[in-house]
């Protein structure tokens, strides 16, 4: 399976652009939550807001302008340290994702993002998504970017004041990889062990619900009731409702 993993990845990747390009579909406004144009997974190294698309590398933060979609123009390159993964832009900050942290950029001047904070963990690799005032953040042992004697686990950070993040909760975890919140819905994939969903009816403090474990998920994307899942050799398609009832959709196999 692990061979196949960076294939599905990357679908889940197209299928997030593919949001991102559509995503004020039926009328929805999402722009009075989050400036992003549409929703990635939280393993994604991309984002759009407006007419900005940014793109973590290994080591920096690249910014291009796409206000002439077929002539992007780059309009600045953040340097940053080692091991960047993932970004997830969030109303006016963008939050990235590293082996050692989390960096949180104002993003009031899209085109020049500033750096706010760093909030400093164990190395690890680190998904995150963010939520009002809470960020959501996944470190899973058993990898190269996180120590073999460290163990898997959920933080919660407090952002409300983004120049000084505060950890307010940490709680273990199996095997945690991608993650997705809506609403009191919080969606942590366990890999092989199936798609965990957490109550955040009080953000600070998540609350086990329900492990699906014959849903294997590395990575989700949430949108209203809908969740598009990274799974086993393949891209699911998934409806939820508010008593945790799965429906399946859709299925787009990868062999």
């Amino acid at each position: 399976m692990k061979k196949f993993i960076p294939y599905i990845f990357l679908g889940l990747t197209l299928i997030g652009l593919f949001l991102i390009l559509t995503g004020c579909e039926n009328g929805r406004n999402d722009s009075a939550i989050n400036p992003q144009t549409g929703t990635g997974g939280s393993m994604a190294r991309f984002a759009i807001t407006g007419t900005t698309l940014y793109i973590v590398s290994q080591q920096s933060l690249e910014v291009y302008d796409i206000t002439e979609g077929a002539n992007p123009v780059k309009t600045v390159t953040k340097n940053m340290s080692v091991g960047i993964e993932t970004i997830f832009p969030y109303r006016d900050n963008l939050f990235i994702g590293a082996n050692n942290g989390m960096y949180i950029y104002d993003n009031k001047t899209p085109k020049d993002p500033q750096l706010l904070s760093v909030f400093q963990h164990i190395q690890s690799c680190d998904p995150v998504v963010v939520q009002e005032h809470y960020a959501y953040v996944t470190l899973r042992s058993g990898v190269t970017c996180r120590p073999q004697n460290s163990s898997s686990s959920l933080d919660v950070v407090d952002v409300s004041n983004p120049a000084m993040p505060i950890m307010v909760h940490t709680q273990p975890m199996t095997s945690p990889y991608g993650l997705g919140v809506s609403g009191n819905k919080l969606f942590v994939c366990e890999g092989k062990l199936g798609l965990t969903v957490l109550d955040v009816s009080n953000p600070a403090m998540p609350k086990f619900t329900k492990t699906f474990g014959d849903l294997p998920a590395y990575d989700v994307i949430v949108r209203d009731k809908h969740l598009i899942i990274t799974g086993e050799k393949g891209l699911f398609q998934y409806q939820f409702d508010d008593a945790d009832k799965m429906e399946f959709l859709s299925k787009i196999p990868v062999l």
